[in-house]
């Protein structure tokens, strides 16, 4: 994959905001959102394959301009959360995240829902450690 820079110029120089770093700050903002198991690299068997903390930037694409970026998220939504709401939330909270912290406008933030964790569901069902046997 060929690393883009941002190159942002101002009177003093110029910043430099790779995708990498753009698709970090992205996919920390989304895996803050309530609803959000975690990033998704893609589905393998049927089954959507879950990222852990530290590659979080796998789970995003990030489209970088000279002054714009696009960006989508493949994620995994906690059983029980109405999907829409959770999108919403992730769209505003990536935006306002991914602007801020490097002056680039954010024209779009897609959302692809990769698959939904059942974990919490089961815990409540069976308690935190799961069927126990006697």
């Amino acid at each position: 994959m060929e690393e883009i820079n941002q190159e942002l110029v101002n009177d003093m120089g110029s910043i430099k905001v790779s995708d990498e770093v753009v698709a970090i700050i992205a996919g920390i903002a989304a895996t803050e959102v309530p609803g959000v198991a975690g990033m998704s690299v893609g589905i393998a068997g049927g089954i959507a394959e879950m990222l852990g903390r530290k590659n979080l930037s796998k789970g995003v694409k990030v489209e970088v301009g000279e002054k714009e970026a696009a960006i989508d998220l493949y994620i995994i939504v906690e059983y029980g959360c109405r999907i829409p709401d959770v999108a919403w939330d992730i769209q505003e909270r990536v935006k306002k995240s991914v602007e801020t912290m490097t002056g680039l406008n954010v024209i779009e933030v897609n959302i692809h829902v990769q698959g939904v964790n059942m974990d919490k569901e089961h815990k409540k069902e069976h308690g935190d450690d799961g069927p126990r046997v006697k």
